[in-house]
Formats: structure tokens, sequence, C-alpha cells
């Protein structure tokens, strides 16, 4: 727990880069994927336009032309043809499994044939790659000859479901990171905006940080680096709760350890010190932290 703690406290400027640039890291990794992601991409088309030119040879037809391969979805292409085709329901079935089988990401899909006239789905299947949840109808019926669009809708899977999941991971993550960073930083820059305040009067007591001294019936007492920081935090806000992490890490985060004993030695000193004022004590809030009471 030590450990995790000092990283966080004495140490988050470092983790943040650190952070970062594994987040700039893996955001390259995944985005050199697309030319791959691309390739692949383009494979499947002409895979695509083989079942087209199949599907016209089987009609009959070895002249028209299977028009370009549309992508209508993410995961989705359309087939469409020059002129109306006819076709047996299972050679359908039969040449898509047999040509998309040399697609390594297309174990999955759906097949449906539209009429151009008015979308109508004419005929559809589903192909899995557990083949007992093929669904698989109309095998041996022929189809009139007609204009017809055959859509085949992909399952999302293979380079770019996984560069979407480095990149949505890695921005979660960093956004976790970054909340965790500004949160312990704030503190901190509020307390330097203010530090140039030097003397403070608590009660009859005059602080006079930039000395380190503590000024009681002109009486002088000497103070520490560390119980000057300390007790300016305290003295920023006279009557207020302060948090025991925040104290731990606004004075020690610099020296990245934390021991939860220094900050109760501390504590008990300045309380030693400022005892000759009785209308000043530094008090404990359970579960909390300490709190500097001024009565006035």
């Amino acid at each position: 727990m030590d450990f995790i703690r000092n990283l966080f406290y004495g140490k988050h400027k470092y983790l943040f880069g650190l952070v970062l640039l594994s987040f700039i890291s893996v955001i390259c990794v995944a985005f050199s994927m697309t030319g791959s992601d691309d390739f692949d991409i383009s494979r499947r088309e002409v895979l695509l336009r083989r079942i087209g030119h199949e599907l016209l040879l089987q009609s009959g037809d070895s002249i028209s032309r299977v028009l370009p391969i549309k992508k209508i979805a993410e995961n989705e292409y359309q087939i469409t043809f020059e002129k109306d085709l006819a076709f047996q329901a299972d050679s359908l079935v039969n040449t898509t499994q047999r040509l998309l089988a040399k697609d390594p990401f297309a174990s999955d899909y759906i097949v449906n044939v539209l009429n151009c006239g008015n979308a109508s789905v004419a005929y559809g299947y589903a192909i899995s790659k557990n083949k007992k949840n093929d669904i698989v109808t109309c095998i041996g019926r022929k189809q009139p000859k007609a204009c017809y669009m055959i859509n085949i809708k992909f399952k999302p899977t293979g380079i770019n479901s996984a560069k979407k999941g480095y990149l949505f991971g890695s921005l979660s993550f960093l956004a976790f990171v970054g909340f965790i960073f500004f949160r312990s930083v704030k503190p901190r820059r509020a307390l330097s905006n203010d530090q140039h305040t030097n003397m403070f009067t608590l009660g009859s007591v005059l602080f006079d940080a930039k000395n380190r001294k503590l000024i009681i019936n002109e009486k002088m007492t000497d103070l520490t680096g560390t119980e000057t920081r300390l007790l300016l935090i305290f003295a920023l806000s006279p009557n207020e709760t302060i948090e025991r992490n925040r104290l731990q890490k606004e004075i020690w985060e610099d020296e990245g350890v934390i021991v939860g004993r220094s900050l109760d030695m501390f504590i008990s000193k300045l309380r030693k010190k400022l005892e000759l004022d009785p209308n000043i004590n530094i008090v404990v809030i359970r579960g909390k932290g300490y709190k500097l009471e001024i009565n006035a």
C-alpha cells in the first residue's frame, strides 16, 4: 500500500508522463494496423465480386457485369448486377460458403437477397461458425429471373474491432489517470497561489512563514521547514477540517516517501509550540483529519 500511495502522491508527475507515453504507443500500434485492415477489406470485396460472377454464370449469363461492390454499413456489403438473373437457393448458399471460407474474418454472416423495385426480401439465410446455428431454408427452389440485390452482413470481428478496442480502452484508462492526476495536484496549486502571504495572525500568535518563526507574547519560537509548511496549510484554512491524505501529500510528496506516523509527530510538535496560547489548538477530526481551532 505504501508503494502505491507513494506512486500517486510522490511521483504523480512521472506516473502521468509514463501513462501518456504508453497511451500514445498503444494508439500508434492500433492505427498501424490500418494497412493490413484495408488489405483484408479489399480482398473481401474481390471475393464478393466473385460470388456475383459465379451467380451470373449459373444463371446462364456470361456477358453482363457485376456492378461495383457497395459498402452500405460498417460490416455490410451489397452485390448488384447489370442485368436480371435467376438463381437456385442451394447454389447461392454453396457458392457463398465456398468463397467466403477464404476470408478468415467471415465465419458468421447473414445473406439477404432483395428485390430491386421495393427492397423486399426474396430470399435469406444465416451462416455461423458453429454449423448447428446455420439457418438455411428453401433449398432446391429456384428464384425467378428478376432484378436482385444481395446484401451480406458480417459479424464484427478481426483487426478493425481490435483497433477500436485498443483505442476506447486506452481513452478510458487515460481519462481515469488524468482524473487522479489533476485531482491530486489541485490542492497543491491552491497552496502555491497563496504562499506570497508571509505573516498570519492566529489568535495572539503571529506566524512568520517566511522566516519560520512563531511570535507569542513577544517570545520567538523557531520552526523547522516541515513544521512551517504544515502550519501554513492550517493558517490558510483556520477552523476548517484538513484531510489527513492532503496533509501527507502536500508536505511529503517531493520526498516521495509518506509515513503516517511522521504526520502525527509533527502535529504533536506544533501543538507544543502553540500551547502558550490556550485559544489555539490542533484537534483531531476522527476519520477525516485535523483542524486548527482558533477561539475568539
